[in-house]
């Protein structure tokens, strides 16, 4: 099996157009074409993975973090990353992460987090807003099926578990070929009334460029007529961070759990523990901006990382904030890519480092 066809299941699970604009997803190091030999899965690329990786035959490295966020101008060992992309080359080792692109998707990190507390009614608490268009364009009749399956192979007409979505309605079209056209239907300086359906589709505006194209080589028209529409609703199945409900119960033993559960030493936390607490929110890694949209959407506990002093203060009465740390609130992610990888069949080992570990302490 070679490299991509794992990076592509990954990124069939997470496409790379749902990762935030600031991030850098994807091949870090390496090449999509090498075989492998065996995949050692990762939250943060250190150079004790690399290592491991070496040790173990391992030659592809998975991680949630980028190892790369920015441009490398030299690669003379300065640095941890200008030391581990100068092993990894040395020792054909592919690096590929999987960042916001999988904290953005459905049954990713979040997701991830909410099934380790048992959250119900899940749904992603902030949508990604502005990402979704949709593409209309005017068929001959006879061309339909053809024209929507082009379109829906290029990525079109998925909403949440469902696709190949569309909706069509009659109608007439009206052209007149003029000199120099090689019309489909009718001649060259005649009005011409041809039966056509509108045809609408959504599609992420990523995979606009590639539906277009594939739209217009099924079509049988020489100039398809078509609009590209910009859609002001957020994608409910896409987005930071989750919400849902847990039993009512108290909310000190609620935290304990959440202790348990991810491996926490300590929590900090502002807020009222004795109360009874039902609706959950949670953002994987650095979710501090969130907090105010969890309290808007009626959530008794927020868990996040990073929050810093300031950001607890004001609302203790309304919410209990709690930060769990940034690794630890991610580190579970490895069980999504283990899951991927696995159901592709590999013929090669896949397996946790061990070596991994939490670079902040806590004493």
């Amino acid at each position: 099996m070679k490299v991509r066809e794992i990076t592509g299941a990954i990124e069939a699970f997470a496409p790379l157009y749902l990762q935030e604009s600031w991030d850098n997803a994807g091949m870090q190091v390496g090449d999509l074409d090498s075989e492998i030999t065996g995949v050692l899965l990762c939250t943060d690329v250190r150079e004790e993975v690399v290592d491991e990786a070496i040790e173990r035959g391992a030659n592809v490295i998975i991680s949630h973090h980028p190892l790369l966020f920015r441009g490398l101008k030299k690669i003379v060992g300065r640095s941890y990353q200008e030391r581990i992309v100068a092993k990894a080359i040395k020792h054909d080792i592919t690096i590929y992460c999987a960042h916001t692109n999988m904290d953005c998707a459905m049954g990713g990190v979040n997701f991830k987090m909410a099934e380790k507390l048992g959250l119900r009614n899940v749904q992603v608490l902030a949508q990604q807003q502005g990402t979704q268009r949709k593409i209309v364009v005017f068929v001959p009749t006879e061309a339909v099926a053809r024209v929507e399956k082009a379109m829906c192979d290029a990525g079109a007409g998925r909403l949440g578990n469902y696709d190949d979505c569309s909706y069509s309605m009659m109608g007439e079209g009206h052209y007149r070929p003029l000199d120099g056209a090689e019309p489909w239907e009718g001649k060259v300086g005649e009005l011409h009334r041809e039966p056509e359906v509108r045809l609408e589709v959504l599609v992420n505006k990523a995979l606009c460029g590639r539906v277009v194209a594939a739209m217009i080589k099924a079509h049988p028209y020489e100039e398809p007529a078509f609009d590209i529409i910009a859609l002001e609703n957020g994608d409910k199945y896409a987005g930071l961070g989750v919400i849902g409900d847990v039993e009512t119960q108290d909310a000190r033993g609620f935290l304990e759990k959440v202790k348990a559960v991810f491996e926490v030493s300590s929590v900090r936390y502002s807020g009222n523990l004795n109360r009874q607490v039902s609706r959950i929110a949670m953002c994987g890694g650095a979710g501090a901006e969130f907090a105010g949209l969890a309290m808007s959407q009626g959530a008794d506990v927020y868990i996040t990382g990073d929050m810093k002093y300031h950001e607890f203060q004001g609302n203790e009465e309304r919410i209990i904030l709690a930060d769990i740390g940034h690794y630890e609130s991610e580190h579970y992610t490895k069980e999504i890519f283990y899951d991927i990888i696995t159901k592709k069949n590999p013929n090669f080992a896949v397996d946790f480092a061990v070596s991994e570990q939490n670079q902040v302490k806590y004493l």
